[in-house]
């Protein structure tokens, strides 16, 4: 798996580098700025980029930016995104244009190896790697507001995982349920946010993450 890593500071840029390749990917692009991200993506064309939001000359989203203009001129084009902080804004960019391959991660989350790894894995394969405290904030802004009030506590907890990419197997072992029971309480949960079942995982997430970050 080739991956393309923009982070501008040197150590953190190293490190990234050096635990992906210790799981047997291949970086094929190391870099510091929004432009060298931007010429890397197009032309290594990566099965995965690995970008901080803010990156030079500006500081701003110049990660997040450079990303996303070459997911317009390379549709679906893999994006796990690294920031400090949680911005809902990031979110919704990235899931905007609806194609999947993306991730949001807080960089906290860079120090479980195991877990980091998973999240690219599963991102480069077309899924979704959200953080889960982004989940949380987007589920407590809506949490008063219908459809999304009327969920239980239970197909929360399961619409939480399920924005994590999380398979409803995963989930039913996260929350020591039954598969048929994952089953039942995303049904329910479909129903209530009036979109369409599909047995499409990331096709799912994405509806629920755009749903919610719609409101």
């Amino acid at each position: 798996m080739r991956v393309v890593i923009a982070e501008d500071l040197h150590l953190l840029r190293e490190g990234l580098a050096h635990l992906l390749e210790a799981h047997g990917l291949t970086v094929v692009a190391a870099v510091e700025s929004g432009p060298e991200l931007a010429d890397a993506l197009v032309r290594e064309r990566p099965d995965v980029a690995v970008v901080d939001v803010r990156l030079p000359p500006t500081f701003t989203d110049e990660g997040l930016q450079a990303s996303l203009a070459a997911r317009r001129r390379f549709p679906g084009l893999p994006v796990l995104v690294l920031s400090q902080h949680v911005e809902q804004l990031y979110a919704r960019e990235l899931l905007a244009d609806g194609t999947g391959a993306v991730g949001y991660l807080l960089k906290d989350r860079v120090f479980n190896g195991a877990q980091f790894v998973d999240a690219v894995r599963r991102v480069a394969a077309g899924g979704t790697a959200m953080d889960p405290e982004v989940i949380a904030r987007l589920l407590a802004r809506n949490a008063g507001n219908e459809p999304v009030g009327r969920l239980t506590p239970r197909e929360r907890d399961v619409l939480e995982l399920m924005a994590e990419g999380r398979s409803n197997a995963a989930i039913a072992q996260r929350l020591h349920l039954s598969d048929s029971a994952v089953g039942k309480h995303t049904a329910g949960i479909f129903a209530k946010l009036g979109l369409a079942p599909s047995d499409d995982d990331n096709r799912r997430v994405l509806a629920v993450l755009a749903f919610l970050n719609s409101r």
